[in-house]
C-alpha cells in the first residue's frame, strides 16, 4: 500500500503548479463575477494548505522505502479531505455571489475536481473517497441549498442540476471501476509476461548449461583421440600408417566440427562467432576433408573429384571454420547424391576465394532454394531429404558471412545443386619463410618449468606425452588448492589451468594466485579446459588471463601460447632465479 500513496505523492507534486495556476485563474473569473476581494482571500488560504500538502507528502516522495503507518495514513486521508475542502469552497461563494455565470462555474469547478481525483487517486479507496466527499458535496448540495435559501426557490431548475450532478457522479463511478478493472488487467498481463520472461531466461540458463556440460564431456575424450593421432603422427610409420593417422585427424577434426556446429548455433543467436585465422595449406586441406568423404561416396558408386588451380601457398583463414565449412557442404553433397559424380573445386576469382561443390543428386525446387539455409529445416525431394538436423548449412552461410563472404547455392530440381563459398582472399606469408610453432618449441622451451593443474589423470598423460619432447620439465598438480601449495613453494615459469576441478577450480586458484605475495604471483596462466564456451573465455579475461587453449589440444596452438607466454614482458620466476 506504501507504493501506491508514494505513487500519489509523486502525481501531486508534480501537479502542484497546476493546481497553483488553476486556483489563479479560478480566483480571478470569480473576481470578475463578484466584484470583491474575497476570491484574494481565497487563493491565499489555498496557497497555505498546498504547501502543507506538498510538506505531508514529502517523506514519500523522498525514500521509495518509506512505510506509511496505520497513523500516518489517517493524517493523509483527512488532510486530503481537509485540503479539497479548502481548495472547492469558492464554489459556494461563486453560486451566491456571482449571478446566474457564478451559479455555472461553481458547477464546472468540482465537476473537474472530482475527475482529477478520480483519475489519480483510484489506487488508494481511502484517498479518493476523501477527495471526493468535499468535491461531491458542493456539486450535488449547492442546487439544494440554494432551491432552500434562494428568494426564487426554483425547486425544478436546481432538483434538474443535482440530478444532472449525480449522473454525472454515476458515469465518473463507471469510469473509474473501469480504469481500475485495466489496470488490474494490465498488471495480471505484466506478472504473465514477467513470468513467461523468467521461464524463458531459465530455459535459456538451462540450454547454456546444457551446452557448456556437452561440451566438456565430449572434448575430454576427443582431447586423448586427437593427442593420440598427434603422436602417432610423430612417430615413424609406413605410409599406410600415415594414411591411416591422417584419416584419424580428419575424422576427428570432422567430429570437433559437428560438436560445433551445436555450440556456434548458440554463438550464432547471441551474435557471437569466435574466428581464429592462420597460414593454412587451403589446398591440403580441401584434399584432406575430400579425402575424409570418398569412402562414403564410393559406398555409393558416387566419383568424388577436386580440382585445385592455382591457390597461393598459405591463405590466412580459420582453418576449423574452413574445414567445418567444407565438411558441411560435402556431407550435404555425399547424402543426397544417389548416382553420378560430386566436384570440388577451388580457385581464385576477383581476388576472392572461390570453392564450389557441385552435385548430381535430386537438386532444390525454387522454393526449397529458400529454405535451405534456415535453421532445422531440410530441403529436397520426398523422404530423400529427412536427414540430418537441418542445421549445417545455416552454419555455414554463417560462419562465411562472420569472415566476410558468402554461401550461395543455384539448383534445379532433378539437376543437382551448386554450393558456392565466396570468402576474401588473405594471402600468408610463404610457408618457407615462417618458423614454425614446432620449430620455435624445440628452440625455446627447452628446460622451461611448467606447472600443469589438471584433474584427469588421461589429460595429465596426454599433455606430459606432448610436451616433454620440447624439454620441459612438468610438475602435476591434481587441483586448485595443490596448485597453490606448490606455486608457494616453487618457481615456474608457466602455469597451465584447468577449469573445472574438485576441490578448487581453475578460476578461484588463478584468482588466489594473483592475489598472493609469492614467488609466482605474476606467472603467466594459460587456461587449458575443455569448457569452450565464449562465457568460459570472459570468466577467465575477467580475472586477467588471455590465453586460452581449448581440449582437443591442437600441439601448434598449445606450443605457439607458450612460446608467446614465455617471451611475455612478464619475467620468467624460475629462470629469473636460476640467472641471479
Amino acid at each position: 500500500m506504501s507504493d501506491r500513496y508514494r505513487a500519489i505523492a509523486l502525481t501531486r507534486a508534480k501537479e502542484l503548479p497546476v493546481r497553483m495556476a488553476l486556483a489563479l485563474f479560478v480566483g480571478l473569473a470569480v473576481t470578475v463575477l463578484t466584484r470583491t476581494a474575497w476570491p484574494a482571500v481565497w487563493f491565499g488560504v489555498v496557497m497555505v494548505t498546498q504547501a502543507l500538502d506538498w510538506w505531508l507528502f514529502r517523506p514519500l516522495r523522498q525514500s521509495p522505502d518509506h512505510v506509511v503507518s496505520p497513523g500516518e495514513e489517517w493524517l493523509l486521508v483527512g488532510y486530503s479531505a481537509f485540503n479539497t475542502t479548502i481548495y472547492s469552497s469558492i464554489t459556494v461563494y461563486s453560486w451566491f455571489a456571482g449571478g446566474d455565470a457564478g451559479k455555472m462555474f461553481a458547477m464546472v469547478q468540482p465537476a473537474g475536481g472530482l475527475l482529477n481525483v478520480a483519475l489519480h487517486m483510484y489506487s488508494v479507496p481511502r484517498m479518493l473517497f476523501a477527495a471526493v466527499i468535499p468535491h461531491g458535496a458542493y456539486l450535488l448540495g449547492l442546487p439544494l441549498l440554494g432551491a432552500i435559501v434562494s428568494p426564487e426557490r426554483d425547486l425544478l431548475l436546481n432538483g434538474m442540476v443535482t440530478a444532472a450532478g449525480c449522473l454525472y457522479i454515476l458515469h465518473l463511478r463507471v469510469a473509474v471501476g473501469r480504469t481500475i478493472a485495466n489496470e488490474a488487467n494490465l498488471q495480471k498481463a505484466g506478472d504473465s509476461a514477467r513470468a513467461e520472461r523468467t521461464r524463458a531466461e531459465q530455459a535459456n540458463a538451462a540450454k547454456s548449461a546444457f551446452l557448456a556440460t556437452i561440451s566438456h564431456e565430449i572434448r575430454t575424450p576427443m582431447n586423448a583421440v586427437v593427442a593420440a593421432a598427434t603422436l602417432l603422427d610423430r612417430s615413424p610409420l609406413s605410409d599406410s600408417q600415415q594414411q591411416h593417422v591422417a584419416m584419424l585427424t580428419n575424422a576427428s577434426e570432422m567430429l570437433l566440427g559437428l560438436v560445433n556446429d551445436v555450440l556456434d548455433l548458440s554463438k550464432i543467436e547471441s551474435g557471437k562467432i569466435d574466428l581464429s585465422p592462420a597460414p593454412v595449406d587451403l589446398a591440403a586441406r580441401i584434399r584432406s576433408g575430400v579425402q575424409l568423404w570418398s569412402p562414403r561416396a564410393a559406398e555409393k558408386g558416387v566419383t568424388l573429384e577436386v580440382e585445385i588451380n592455382d591457390l597461393p601457398p598459405r591463405v590466412l583463414v580459420d582453418p576449423l571454420r574452413i574445414q567445418q565449412i567444407l565438411g558441411n557442404l560435402l556431407s550435404n553433397a555425399v547424402k543426397f547424391t544417389e548416382h553420378g559424380a560430386i566436384r570440388v573445386q577451388a580457385q581464385v576469382e576477383q581476388g576472392c576465394l572461390a570453392l564450389d561443390v557441385s552435385d548430381t543428386g535430386c537438386g532444390l525446387s525454387p522454393d526449397e532454394v529458400e529454405r535451405v539455409f534456415v535453421s532445422f529445416e531440410q530441403a529436397g525431394a520426398g523422404a530423400a531429404r529427412q536427414h540430418g538436423t537441418g542445421l549445417g548449412l545455416s552454419i555455414s552461410r554463417s560462419l562465411a558471412q562472420a569472415m566476410g563472404g558468402t554461401l550461395d547455392v543455384t539448383s534445379r530440381l532433378g539437376e543437382g545443386a551448386t554450393f558456392r563459398l565466396r570468402l576474401p582472399l588473405h594471402e600468408a606469408v610463404p610457408a618457407s619463410s615462417v618458423e614454425t610453432d614446432l620449430d620455435r618449441g624445440v628452440t625455446r622451451l627447452d628446460g622451461a618449468r611448467v606447472l600443469l593443474v589438471e584433474d584427469h589423470p588421461t589429460n595429465q598423460r596426454i599433455i606430459c606425452l606432448l610436451l616433454e619432447p620440447f624439454g620441459c620439465l612438468i610438475t602435476l598438480a591434481d587441483h586448485g588448492r595443490d596448485a597453490l601449495d606448490l606455486c608457494a613453494a616453487t618457481a615456474f615459469d608457466v602455469v597451465l589451468m584447468d577449469m573445472q576441478m574438485p576441490v578448487m577450480g581453475g578460476i578461484e586458484a588463478t584468482m588466489a594466485l594473483r592475489d598472493s605475495q609469492g614467488v609466482n604471483a605474476r606467472t603467466p596462466v594459460i587456461a587449458l579446459t575443455a569448457n569452450a564456451l565464449s562465457e568460459h573465455r570472459d570468466q577467465w579475461r575477467e580475472i586477467g588471463v588471455e590465453a586460452f587453449v581449448t581440449k582437443p589440444i591442437s600441439l601448434d596452438h598449445l606450443i605457439d601460447t607458450l612460446v608467446e607466454a614465455l617471451e611475455s614482458p612478464v619475467a620468467s620466476p624460475s629462470r629469473a632465479l636460476a640467472e641471479g
